[in-house]
């Protein structure tokens, strides 16, 4: 099974892409998308739809788990990247039809055992699952694997967003 992470943003939106077959996950690409602060926000939503997009089509994910909103004290940060959210889960499920969503916390539990972890400790857990031979950067990265392998973990218990 392929499943593409997602870890929203608007100036960077990290993806990570699994296979995740009789137990045993692998790395098939990750990355992040990146906009260029100088366009207006429309712009910048299309780039991300576009190469989301893209993204999709080419590694054809039975599902899609994104991370939820993380909220923190920049209003005009957040309304961005829930604009962006917003853009990612429409492309999304108009081009997989199987998304979900995981809060950080359900990430860092499923990853580590302790919804508290250190961005730190996620990753080097990712590196481990994973069996990689470095974690992998940026961190948005390895932010959307994550949340792929606590899909691919959690699988089947979550709320489908159905259309």
């Amino acid at each position: 099974m392929i499943i593409l992470g997602i870890d929203p943003g608007i100036a960077i939106v990290g993806y990570g892409v699994i296979d995740s077959s009789k137990g045993i996950h692998t790395v098939v690409d990750y990355g992040v998308v990146e906009t260029p602060k100088e366009e207006i926000t429309a712009v910048r939503l299309a780039m991300i739809a576009d190469s989301v997009r893209k993204i999709i089509e080419r590694y054809e994910p039975r599902d899609i788990a994104l991370e939820e909103l993380y909220f923190n004290t920049n209003q005009k940060t957040i309304i961005r990247v829930a604009e962006a959210r917003g853009v990612l889960l429409l492309t999304a499920i108009e081009r997989c039809g199987g998304v979900y969503e995981y809060t950080p916390l359900q990430v860092k539990q499923s990853i580590t055992g302790y919804g508290r972890a250190e961005k730190q400790q996620v990753q080097q857990m990712v590196k481990t699952l994973l069996k990689l031979d470095k974690i992998p950067k940026p961190d948005d990265a390895a932010d959307a694997l994550a949340v792929a392998l606590c899909h691919a973990q959690v699988a089947g218990f979550n709320k489908r967003i159905r259309t």
